[in-house]
């Protein structure tokens, strides 16, 4: 096999590099550079292929700051802005519900002795 065909078979095993050239972080040309020269060396691929753990995902460094770089914050500030006033709103209704607890009914008028 071939040095093509060997890249080929790592890029099919490690399909995380393939996010890296679609957004355009990198290029096979540089993948395959790094490949000639080290192989399948970890310390060559640490920087693209250590995860990085958030919310049960594995994340590399450049995809989180790609997220980041493409959040919209008007959008972010208006989100939290709604979720301050739902939770506003319930205690609220939370704290309306506790002064109710302390009703005490009046006794029936009787007018006749029934």
């Amino acid at each position: 096999m071939d040095k093509k065909e060997e890249f080929k078979v790592f890029v099919k095993k490690h399909p995380k590099l393939i996010s890296y050239v679609k957004n355009g972080s990198s290029s096979w040309q540089k993948f395959y550079e790094i490949y000639d020269l080290y192989g399948e060396s970890e310390d060559a691929w640490k920087d693209y292929l250590t995860p990085a753990v958030i919310t049960g995902t594995a994340l590399s460094m450049p995809d989180i700051l790609n997220f980041i770089k493409n959040i919209n914050l008007d959008e972010f500030q208006n989100s939290i802005n709604s979720v301050s006033r739902v939770l506003g709103l319930l205690g609220d209704m939370t704290n309306k519900n506790k002064t109710n607890n302390n009703y005490k009914p009046r006794p029936m008028y009787r007018h006749f002795d029934d």
